[in-house]
């Protein structure tokens, strides 16, 4: 399976292809074991021009070819976290609420949909930062709260302030 790094302000983010496109996105430190003659930057290049035009402020939704496995349900609660708008928040009740009315079988439990939203394979590309708890907390991000705080604010500026993003210590990143 094809691999790149993207140095992100955030750190570096791997990048993990499938035959039909990106098929994960791992942050410092949480990338899976990859086997060094898979590097290919090549099956990448619109993926990280989508990453380029987001941390530039110049793109609200990221338009990247997805290769993505997971079960109907996952997919399910994938796209309609997908339709939250940049720079806006929901939470999970709300979500699962919203994927209920998808389904036409009843809401969802939400720890359901929590689970379907902790197994996002491509944060930030599927934003699962913008789901917060009922009273508006932060809870539960691949990356760490530190940086979904980050990616919050960041969006709330409306992509204008980096710096909410830039400038943390690798090390800090990958202990997120």
């Amino acid at each position: 399976m094809p691999f790149t790094t993207y140095d992100s302000p955030l750190g570096p983010l791997t990048l993990v292809g499938g035959p039909l496109g990106l098929s994960r996105l791992a942050f410092a430190g949480r990338a899976p074991a990859l086997a060094a003659d898979d590097r290919d930057d090549a099956p990448f290049g619109d993926a990280i021009a989508e990453l380029d035009r987001y941390f530039a402020g110049a793109a609200r939704d990221l338009a990247v070819r997805l290769d993505l496995d997971g079960t109907p349900f996952q997919r399910l609660v994938w796209d309609a976290v997908g339709r939250i708008p940049y720079g806006a928040r929901t939470t999970y009740g709300a979500l699962a609420r919203e994927v209920g009315a998808l389904r036409s079988r009843g809401v969802p439990e939400v720890r359901a949909v929590a689970a379907a939203v902790a197994a996002t394979p491509v944060p930030i590309v599927i934003p699962c930062h913008r789901i917060v708890a009922a009273n508006g907390a932060l809870t539960g991000y691949s990356g760490g709260l530190q940086l979904k705080s980050a990616l919050l604010a960041f969006e709330a500026s409306g992509g204008r302030h980096l710096a909410s993003l830039a400038g943390w210590p690798a090390q800090q990143l990958a202990l997120c």
